[in-house]
């Protein structure tokens, strides 16, 4: 299993990136995707959450209404797209495959600083 992120960067408030990670070594279609987040110093933050069909979505309240998961199954690729952007989205964002809940799988991670 592979999941490799792209898209991070450096981007103002009130911003937007669309974040991509690309998926090989399983049935990408066949599992629910999620993205999760580190900030600097703490924790790690669940951001979104999508379906194997890519027809239902969940977010952490922090995210609603300004990041979109998607996907596309045909090119094995997880992404989330993201406005509004906020300093306190600033973090290392990593995709991570979703087996019943567990996160089996992870990306190396990419980084996302919101700054002016």
């Amino acid at each position: 299993v592979q999941l490799v992120e792209s898209g991070g960067g450096l981007v103002q408030p009130g911003g937007s990136l669309r974040l991509s990670c690309a998926a090989s070594g399983f049935t990408f279609s066949s599992y629910y995707m999620s993205w999760v987040r580190q900030a600097p110093g703490k924790g790690l933050e669940w951001v979104s959450d999508i379906n194997s069909g890519g027809s239902a979505t969940a977010y952490a309240d922090s995210v609603k209404g300004r990041f979109t998961i998607s996907r596309d199954n045909a090119k094995n690729t997880l992404y989330l797209q993201m406005n509004s952007l906020k300093p306190e989205d600033t973090a290392v964002y990593y995709c991570s495959k979703n087996y019943w809940g567990s996160y089996d799988y992870w990306g190396q991670g990419t980084q996302v600083t919101v700054s002016s």
